[in-house]
């Protein structure tokens, strides 16, 4: 068990930022029409929306890098995606898509966002991998 990697937390979390600036330059058009007129305020307020998400991803990083910090064999490089994909897959995702079930959002603006989400941990547990 080894001390959390808090360099490879903030890069973590400046690459889950890198996958959203690409996912959402690609999708937010789609997206914001799929939510409809008033859906999305996201272009109101592009400052706070981008400090706002980074400092969540940064808490999602932390939590990684904690995990990955716990391994005891970081030499097994299958470990960083399995752990990361299975978090995004199998936690993030099924919460995510339950609030969207709730709210009647249309089924495409989940896969949208569940996209993201996936790539997101995925590109923060190859910056773990790299710094392993």
């Amino acid at each position: 068990m080894g001390p959390v990697d808090w360099v490879g937390v903030i890069l973590a979390a400046f690459a889950a930022m890198a996958v959203a600036a690409g996912w959402y330059r690609v999708f937010g058009k789609p997206l914001a029409m799929l939510a409809g007129p008033g859906g999305l305020e996201v272009r109101r307020k592009p400052l706070r929306t981008i400090v706002g998400t980074f400092m969540l991803v940064l808490v999602s990083a932390a939590m990684l890098g904690h995990m990955f910090a716990r391994l005891s064999d970081p030499s097994k490089w299958w470990l960083y995606p399995m752990m990361s994909g299975g978090i995004a897959l199998f936690f993030v995702i099924p919460a995510l898509w339950t609030n969207y079930l709730h709210q009647r959002n249309p089924r495409a603006i989940a896969l949208i966002d569940a996209g993201f989400w996936l790539f997101a941990y995925l590109a923060m547990g190859l910056v773990f991998l790299i710094r392993s």
